[in-house]
């Protein structure tokens, strides 16, 4: 695998070119704007999504979703909302065998499915592989250390894309484990936003280290009844990525949550920003797939009445706060 096409050239897929070059591979990366496609290839820095970080000039942007097609491998690094339109779309490009790497994390709304779902129903054609773990972008290219999960139940693709991908500042662990590796990574920014609220709040760092706690009980409670390996929630794409989203302001749904929390409308938020919190639409698709399994997740719940259903927050609280507590 030499050639890596990228889907979506956001800040994360963005930095997953850096991340390819790095590894010495040939990456193309589709963009819908026209702007960003020609921002990367002349002045090599994409000012709109991963503004500051200088590109390699190898790094080749395109508008042809054919061309970041013509690959040995493609990154799916749509948000997750819209995976399954992208699915639809490349369905009539992909080259049989080419592996699709899931690199965003959510639940579809409508559905509750998971992203590997989605693709084995538009790509079905298409060995699958999940990208995930604890990572902010910008960290990413700018080279600082990271470590990140790889999961496939493809054993060519768990011995090749960390080869692949890896290199000395992105260490890539892998795992069989597709299905944890994607709710670890989506239930996490349901519970960053409530960790967020509880900053916004001033609540202390207690409340918060309770939450993220007890978050990631309601992570392994979903996960395990999806089919997960509960060693797989304890790692990198589990409580790793759940540490590193619900402390730090770099984080797109804790920064949302702590708007929240300081008493600023939710529709106000999104109007002055262009990245995406997955959070916000996760929520009520992990509420929606807790109820089709027959789960109680009282965090999450809560974090979707308030940003679904119009809950007040301090109320919303005060009912977490008044559950009885039993076993751990």
């Amino acid at each position: 695998m030499n050639k890596i096409g990228i889907i979506g050239a956001g800040a994360w897929g963005t930095a997953l070119a850096t991340v390819c070059r790095r590894a010495g591979r040939e990456v193309v990366l589709w963009a819908r704007e026209a702007d960003v496609v020609e921002a990367i290839n002349e002045t090599h820095e994409n000012s709109a999504f991963l503004p500051g970080i200088a590109l390699d000039p190898a790094i080749r942007a395109t508008s042809a979703e054919a061309e970041a097609l013509d690959a040995d491998a493609v990154l799916m690094v749509a948000p997750a909302q819209h995976l399954r339109q992208a699915g639809r779309s490349l369905a009539a490009y992909w080259k049989p065998g080419v592996a699709a790497v899931i690199c965003c994390k959510g639940i579809e709304q409508e559905s509750s499915a998971l992203m590997s779902e989605i693709l084995a129903e538009t790509l079905p054609d298409a060995p699958l592989a999940v990208l995930s773990g604890p990572t902010f972008a910008a960290e990413v290219a700018r080279e600082q250390p990271t470590a990140v999960t790889l999961a496939s139940q493809h054993e060519e693709l768990s011995a090749q894309l960390p080869e692949v991908l890896g290199s000395t500042f992105f260490r890539v662990y892998s795992t069989d484990d597709i299905i944890g590796a994607q709710l670890g990574g989506a239930v996490k920014n349901v519970l960053a936003i409530a960790c967020g609220v509880v900053e916004g709040r001033r609540m202390g760092d207690n409340a918060r280290a309770a939450l993220i706690t007890r978050g990631l009980s309601e992570i392994a409670k979903l996960a395990l009844a999806k089919g997960a390996k509960a060693e797989t929630l304890m790692g990198l794409s589990g409580l790793g990525d759940l540490i590193l989203t619900c402390s730090a302001m770099q984080s797109r749904n804790f920064s949302l949550g702590v708007a929240l929390g300081k008493g600023e409308a939710l529709k106000d938020i999104l109007a002055m920003r262009k990245s995406i919190a997955e959070g916000v639409f996760t929520a009520s698709s992990v509420c929606g797939l807790a109820r089709d399994l027959g789960l109680d997740l009282p965090i999450c719940q809560a974090v979707d009445g308030i940003l679904n259903h119009a809950q007040d927050i301090d109320l919303s609280i005060a009912g977490l706060l008044a559950r009885p507590t039993g076993e751990e």
